[in-house]
């Protein structure tokens, strides 16, 4: 079963500095029936002015990475790491016990276009972890390059759950197919662009749920970045 979500109705935050849009409720932003999908929990398509950025704050117990799609992003956090990422990079936080950190624009010209994506973990605990690594974007054209995945496989980053997320780049006649495993549920989110999944037209910021498919088919893309996430068939309980 197919669930689109468009763009237009994710929860919207507008703060000066920051502009940003929630797929899921997030903060402020409360919508019994979007608190996440699966284990995936967060989607926030985030854009921040030069020079400005979230101060030190603390997580636990989540697995959190970000997707930069323009700009840098300056990350610093309790584990002594400070690093620059940019676009192609993967960056993935493993909270774990608790972890405070940082990210702010790292341009004082450019603004910087982001997503930040939360998953819950397979267990709570554990140390604090951080990675990075950067995907070529010849890597990622016309199919589905697998990013992040819970056994490193391929090159992709570790993840403390049962969760796959693949990204692409599609223009014109490029098209990948993914093939599910039974009883998994799927996640696709169009970055940037527009595309067709199984036929259905999608724009920037639209994503949409899948329920149980033995496959999927993105085609038709113009300028599109993607975005699939292969979860558990599992549902998040409802917001009082």
């Amino acid at each position: 079963m197919m669930q689109v979500r468009k763009a237009s109705e994710r929860g919207v935050a507008e703060h000066g500095w920051l502009s940003s849009r929630h797929t899921f409720s997030f903060a402020d932003y409360r919508d019994p029936s979007q608190i996440g999908f699966s284990d995936l929990r967060v989607i926030n398509e985030d854009r921040v002015t030069p020079g400005q950025g979230f101060g030190t704050h603390p997580h636990r117990d989540m697995e959190i990475f970000s997707y930069v799609l323009e700009g840098t992003l300056a990350h610093s956090d309790s584990m002594g790491t400070g690093s620059q990422i940019k676009p192609g990079d993967v960056q993935l936080m493993s909270a774990g016990t608790g972890v405070t950190h940082s990210e702010f624009n790292g341009s004082k010209e450019a603004p910087v276009h982001f997503l930040q994506i939360w998953i819950v973990p397979d267990h709570t605990g554990g140390a604090p972890a951080y990675q990075q690594k950067h995907f070529d974007e010849a890597d990622k054209r016309g199919r589905l390059r697998l990013i992040i995945s819970p056994d490193g496989l391929d090159g992709s980053l570790r993840i403390q759950q049962d969760t796959r997320v693949f990204a692409g780049l599609f223009d014109g006649d490029e098209s990948a197919t993914l093939a599910l495993d039974k009883n998994r549920h799927a996640y696709v989110h169009v970055a940037r662009g527009s595309i067709e999944l199984d036929g259905v037209k999608l724009e920037a910021g639209d994503g949409v749920r899948l329920r149980n498919p033995q496959s999927l088919q993105l085609t038709g893309g113009k300028g599109a970045e993607v975005l699939v996430f292969d979860l558990r068939s599992q549902e998040l309980p409802q917001m009082p």
